[in-house]
């Protein structure tokens, strides 16, 4: 039997994920985190992306699109705190191309650093939720 971790995936609406995982792929402020079992402690900010959990009785990963919060690891516990998660089955392509197209309007005629820096931010959220759908079709399609 494969050795696992602990992993809950919470937003601020619900718990997204509570069981074991093989590994755990999350979208660290610097970059892509992978957490395997015993990783050392730590704690950081997640940026918009796919958190790819590898349970050890799939053979698929499943995956959740998170906004951004925090990573706390522990050796036998990985806990996501999201500002929002959605699975990634639930994300609606159609929504996120067209707040994408709005963010992207918003940043050809903004009128104050405010609108700059809040468009920027749903640019980004916008383009790692068509980013997530399209890992999950990577993944249906194999």
């Amino acid at each position: 039997m494969a050795m696992t971790v602990h992993v809950d995936v919470v937003s601020a609406e619900e718990s997204l994920f509570s069981g074991l995982a093989e590994i755990v792929i999350v979208p660290g402020q610097m970059g892509e985190l992978g957490i395997y079992p015993r990783h050392a402690a730590l704690l950081t900010r997640i940026k918009p992306g796919s958190v790819r959990i590898k349970r050890p009785d799939q053979a698929q990963e499943e995956l959740i699109y998170v906004s951004g919060g925090m990573l706390e690891v522990q050796p036998d516990v990985v806990t996501i705190l999201a500002d929002t998660a959605i699975r990634g089955k639930d994300l609606d392509e159609s929504r996120a191309i067209e707040a994408k197209r709005a963010a992207e309007e918003a940043l050809k005629n903004r009128t104050s650093d405010i609108d700059y820096a809040h468009a920027q931010a749903e640019l980004a959220e916008a383009i790692a939720q068509l980013r997530a759908i399209q890992q999950i079709r990577k993944h249906t399609s194999h």
